[in-house]
């Protein structure tokens, strides 16, 4: 029996991408992020406190395409890019369904998910820009090991404040981290003035992104040749992400693959927005491919900033360093439960996703935990990959649509993001397989 030509679809070295996509060149009637004193759209100098002037300029382009140095595409050959498109067959066959199931395989770089993407890309910007060290927040852990790693490349320090929860319940994320180098934190801290507040007036609090994000911030902003570094949500983050959706659109064309479903996990949009903003830009521009193809996003129920949130500006952080973000938010403020997926666990949704959520260009539905390790139990026991908590939302989401198609008796092509693996993230395989995962329904919504 020959090997089913489209049971994995590899690209060669030279394929990586060339140019970054841009989906601010396209998306109509895009707010601008506002100084929050003036209510005024920010300019270069509102930025400038925290990030690097390459980094900024790019937040702001509106430009299509945007040259990727060479120097960062051929370090993402060393994080095994371009990654495959690969083919869920036994997945399928336990489903007993007429659909076809492909995951875009972002668990095969070293750093275990696709977080080093825009990693070294920011990098090697502020490098350029003589920065000597870079400050960051993580949830789950998995840009906070991104960051750490890539900053060696580029001679670079990194600081990573780690949310509370994850930092308590991921223990070997510090060990990763101070392996490459990095220097970590529980957050809130003791090491920033916000920190200690926090602290002081919830000392038992689990931490949140928010906060994290006020204390690298905070760092940033107080000393010289420090900058900050962002792994989701930005302008710029969805751009160098791009190289996910850019090379995924390659294989399908390599394999004749016309997608019906595009699904990826949402936190703060960066793996939602690389796998599926240079498709819809694309739709937009009318190519064939994509013409009936649908693009979904799969929210925790413990932090559903699309489907239970509010379009409107707010600040990205706790503190209110940022600027004024439009977004879909629960809150700048909001403290989402201690769920597995740490990387899922923000109050709010990247401007560029929420303006594609709010033209109707995506669609939106969340699940609880329990459910989604157990579609990640599934998954390992039928194609051998244990998958991050984060993406295992991605796979529910993924194999809710071939049931569909199954009880319809239709065929439907689905294409989702495997945004990493969960070898990491075992004890919340070990809730679920002993039956002690708690739920992370929330009914405060």
């Amino acid at each position: 029996m020959a090997i089913p030509k489209d049971i994995r679809i590899n690209l060669a070295n030279e394929d990586i991408p060339k140019k970054w996509y841009n989906f601010a060149s396209d998306v109509p009637d895009l707010a601008p992020p506002l100084n929050p004193g003036t209510r005024e759209p920010a300019k270069p100098s509102d930025f400038e406190p925290i990030f690097c002037k390459e980094i900024i300029r790019q937040e702001g382009s509106t430009e299509r395409w945007i040259d990727i140095p060479e120097e960062v595409r051929e370090a993402l050959i060393s994080l095994n890019r371009p990654a495959p498109l690969q083919r869920a067959y036994r997945l399928e066959k336990a489903l007993k369904t007429p659909a076809k199931i492909y995951f875009k395989r972002e668990d095969m770089s070293p750093l275990g998910s696709h977080k080093g993407n825009t990693a070294l890309a920011q990098a090697y910007y502020n490098a350029e820009a003589g920065i000597h060290t870079l400050t960051t927040e993580t949830g789950a852990g998995q840009w906070g090991t991104a960051l750490a790693m890539v900053s060696n490349l580029f001679d670079i320090d990194t600081t990573v404040f780690m949310v509370k929860g994850s930092y308590l319940a991921k223990p070997l994320r510090k060990t990763i981290i101070n392996t490459y180098g990095a220097t970590i934190y529980a957050s809130p801290s003791e090491q920033t003035e916000f920190g200690r507040k926090v602290l002081k007036e919830h000392p038992d609090t689990p931490g949140s992104l928010g906060i994290a994000i006020s204390e690298a911030c905070e760092m940033a902003a107080k000393n010289d040749g420090v900058c900050y570094s962002l792994g989701s949500v930005l302008n710029h983050v969805m751009l160098h992400q791009s190289v996910i959706g850019l090379e995924t659109t390659k294989q399908m064309e390599i394999g004749e693959i016309t997608p019906d479903v595009v699904i990826a996990c949402a936190g703060g949009g960066s793996n939602l927005g690389g796998m599926t903003l240079p498709m819809i830009g694309a739709k937009l521009a009318g190519n064939k491919m994509f013409e009936n193809t649908r693009f979904k996003a799969v929210e925790p129920k413990a932090a559903p900033s699309m489907t239970k949130g509010e379009f409107k500006y707010d600040f990205g952080d706790t503190a209110g360093f940022t600027p004024l973000l439009m977004m879909y938010t629960l809150g700048s403020d909001f403290i989402p439960s201690s769920i597995h997926a740490g990387g899922l666990r923000y109050h709010g949704m990247s401007p560029l996703v929420s303006a594609a959520y709010h033209h109707g260009y995506l669609e939106s539905t969340s699940y609880d935990q329990t459910e989604t390790f157990e579609a990640g139990v599934l998954f390992a026991r039928t194609e051998g990959i244990i998958p991050a908590p984060e993406s295992c939302h991605a796979l529910k989401g993924a194999i809710d649509e071939a049931l569909d198609a199954k009880a319809k008796n239709e065929e439907r092509t689905i294409v989702f993001c495997l945004s990493g693996h969960g070898l990491l993230d075992l004890y919340g395989y070990e809730q679920y397989l002993n039956g002690t995962l708690p739920s992370s329904e929330r009914s405060d919504f």
